[in-house]
């Protein structure tokens, strides 16, 4: 039976569109669509379970992952298998994750899975700019209880211009990268990195991606009408009780008021709270405690919420006594770990980042092996965020995908801030030893320091600064909250991370929990937050005001020279003798890569003793040596013979050349060890190949002056007759007479 296929087309201009099909594959999912822009196709497909689990939040699964097939490639290393996500996989994922959580409702807590697999690829399309759609998309067609459609594109700007999905060729000519997420009526998510630019540009860069983004989702709306818009599903919400929620409310909010109030640190008043929590608990008899424990636990938690809230907006104050615009006391120190090649320690309140800098070659490089790009990064920041930082003991599973996003949203934020003409292969390790509030942006601070501080001549210092925004919709009252703790993370309407240097802004992350948030509302916001980087740039420039003019001793030193491509074979050696033997003695590391353009050889030589890096160099020079004709040389002499001496040429060792007999003096030379010796150093003159016996030529007495009534001898010539002729014939005589003598 031939499926009946529904179809929405979205069109971006440039000719370019974006297609949404249903009905042809994988209609046992309870939604599924294919997106289809160019020759990039992504199957999407939701399944969420009729029965609730057994936990109080929704058990959200968002996966997305590449085939390689789709590229018509085989998977790297030896298993032929594509296996766990890779970092681009899992940042794909958090950015869809993060838009549809929210518009779920919060009591609906059934195991739902949103499943998005690239099966083809275009090289001109970048797929996780559609993730997004697809998501929204396949949910609209199936019965789940979902607030709206949503959708993300993403943005760049080239001379000028604002596009819709750019190609990886064009972003590499914009100033803007980001991806926004939003419905038809409000922006909700925005992440990416920039160039530095203005506050006011980056509204102008959002306000333009949400039009697209409203045409996309009111193409879902139209393809969900045409299939025919399911009936929302029946389930159970959680259980409520106004009574109990109001008597604990008056049990609750005024103490929580006055704690809030009172400005302590996060263990007192983590322990104050967790003090009203278990005496409101212990008032209820064990039946009402079985019975009744989640909801006391949620209706606490719903009154202490407000408290905090109401505190800020009313009387401008937060938890740990700051007012709105204040940034907690800082401290840092560059240069802690002596055998690191940078480190530093970032500290701001309660929270702790301590970076690490290491210096390598190319060989260094993070190599990305994904279907949609293939490539490698020179500059790679690491993000560890352990238990303890929190004061927790929980099990440690491998890198988090909350590691991996907060890691490249550092990464992002610094990685236009290394020159482009930096030698080495740079890796930064964030180890955060202390949370309460943004560990990224503490990543982004301390690892500023850590470049400064290892001798990477950055282009500007960068620091980043986290925000909230606490609003009420029916006062219209609201609050910007600079450098937001941890516990206002969640209370919040909005929580924002900027990053930048002096100039303008370099990344951005932001979750945006409110409907209809108002652009001015975000300006000022975001410029609030500017004033804050600006402050926490100044305590880094304090600690180290520019970059180490070199890098540290112990540290390798970096110098790449080029050599012509018919050269490499030499340098590396037979089977790599040569190249083996010269890091051996001059205890470096050699790294030679072809560049296809130029058809040279970079030769990156990373050492710590500029001894050794001189000796890779002068063997380099010896090799790639070629006199020319008509220059003059030193040479030493290194073997002696009956019929010249063998020199060496000073400036390139290993390069040698006869320098013949008749080439020593202008008197004639009976014995070569009359004019030099061995170990002698003098003055030759190049003169190439000698046509006659095709060997290199060099004079030693071209640069004598000659003898008084010197007179030269004669040129042979090939037509010589007479006399000449005579004696050639009375040789030829006397050989054949020989010759006879022998028979």
């Amino acid at each position: 039976m031939i499926p009946k296929v529904f179809k929405e087309v979205i069109d971006l201009g440039d000719g370019r569109e974006i297609t949404i099909e249903t009905g042809k594959l994988a209609k046992q999912a309870h939604g599924s669509v294919v997106v289809q822009s160019g020759k990039c196709m992504m199957l999407c497909t939701v399944v969420s379970n009729y029965h609730a689990a057994d936990v109080d939040f929704l058990p959200l699964t968002v996966d997305y992952r590449e085939k390689f097939a789709a590229a018509g490639r085989y998977p790297g290393g030896f298993f032929k298998r594509e296996a766990r996500p890779s970092d681009g996989e899992v940042l794909t994922m958090r950015l869809v994750d993060r838009v549809l959580r929210p518009l779920f409702p919060k009591d609906y807590h059934s195991e739902t899975q949103v499943m998005i697999q690239l099966m083809s690829h275009d090289e001109d399309v970048m797929p996780d700019a559609m993730a997004g759609l697809a998501a929204s998309a396949a949910i609209q067609l199936s019965d789940f209880p979902f607030e709206c459609a949503i959708s993300e594109v993403r943005v760049g700007r080239v001379n000028g211009e604002f596009i819709i999905n750019p190609s990886r060729a064009q972003l590499e000519e914009s100033d803007i990268d980001m991806v926004i997420g939003a419905s038809a009526d409000s922006v909700m998510m925005v992440e990416g990195e920039m160039n530095e630019i203005s506050e006011e540009e980056m509204t102008e860069a959002i306000k333009f991606a949400h039009e697209a983004i409203k045409v996309q989702c009111a193409a879902q709306v139209r393809l969900a009408e045409a299939v025919g818009k399911k009936e929302v599903r029946e389930y159970e919400p959680a259980a409520e009780d106004a009574e109990l929620e109001k008597k604990i409310y008056d049990m609750v909010y005024d103490k929580t008021y006055d704690i809030a109030k009172a400005g302590s640190s996060k263990h007192e008043r983590g322990q104050a709270f967790s003090d009203i929590k278990e005496e409101v608990f212990n008032s209820f008899s064990e039946e009402e405690q079985d019975e009744l424990g989640k909801l006391i636990h949620k209706y606490v938690a719903k009154a202490e919420k407000e408290a905090i809230r109401n505190l800020t907006l009313d009387e401008g104050l937060r938890l740990d006594g700051r007012k709105t615009t204040e940034i907690r006391p800082i401290w840092c120190e560059v240069n802690y770990l002596p055998s690191t090649h940078g480190s530093s320690i970032f500290t701001r309140g309660e929270t702790q980042a301590l970076a690490t800098v290491t210096l390598g070659t190319s060989r260094e490089a993070n190599q990305i092996d994904m279907p949609s790009f293939e490539g490698e990064e020179t500059f790679y920041l690491h993000y560890n965020f352990p238990p303890f930082s929190t004061g927790e003991a929980r099990p440690i599973r491998g890198t988090s995908r909350r590691e991996v996003g907060h890691g490249n949203l550092a990464q992002r934020a610094l990685k236009g801030m290394i020159p482009d003409d930096c030698p080495y292969t740079v890796r930064v390790v964030s180890e955060v030893l202390e949370s309460n509030g943004s560990s990224s942006m503490a990543t982004v601070c301390s690892g500023t320091m850590a470049l400064m501080d290892a001798g990477v001549q950055m282009k500007k210092p960068v620091s980043g600064i986290a925000m909230g925004l606490i609003s009420d919709g029916e006062t219209g009252k609201y609050a910007v909250l600079s450098d937001i703790l941890g516990d206002e993370d969640h209370l919040g309407d909005m929580d924002f991370k900027v990053t930048g240097t002096a100039d303008g802004i370099t990344a951005c992350q932001m979750d945006i929990k409110i409907k209809g948030l108002s652009y001015e509302i975000l300006i000022k916001a975001l410029q609030q937050a500017r004033d804050g980087r600006l402050h926490i740039l100044e305590k880094l420039t304090d600690t180290i005001s520019a970059p180490n003019a070199d890098v540290k001793p112990h540290a390798p030193k970096m110098v790449t020279t080029t050599i012509a491509n018919e050269y490499i074979g030499a340098l590396i050696g037979p089977g790599g003798k040569v190249i083996q033997e010269l890091q051996k003695e001059t205890k470096t590391t050699i790294v030679i890569n072809e560049d296809p353009v130029t058809e040279e050889g970079i030769v990156e030589i990373l050492g710590t003793d500029q001894d050794g890096i001189d000796a890779v160099l002068a063997k380099i020079d010896s090799i790639t040596f070629k006199p020319e004709v008509g220059s003059v040389y030193e040479v030493k002499v290194i073997k002696m013979l009956d019929f010249g001496a063998v020199v060496e040429y000073l400036e390139a060792p290993g390069n040698e050349v006869l320098l013949h007999v008749s080439e020593l003096a202008w008197e004639r030379t009976e014995n070569v060890s009359d004019v030099v010796n061995m170990g002698d150093v003098f003055d030759v003159k190049y003169f190439g190949l000698d046509k006659r016996t095709r060997k290199e030529k060099v004079s030693r007495k071209a640069l004598l002056p000659k003898p008084e009534g010197y007179v030269d001898r004669p040129k042979r010539d090939g037509n010589r007759s007479g006399g000449n002729n005579r004696g050639r014939d009375n040789r030829n005589r006397d050989n054949r007479n020989r010759d006879q003598k022998k028979d």
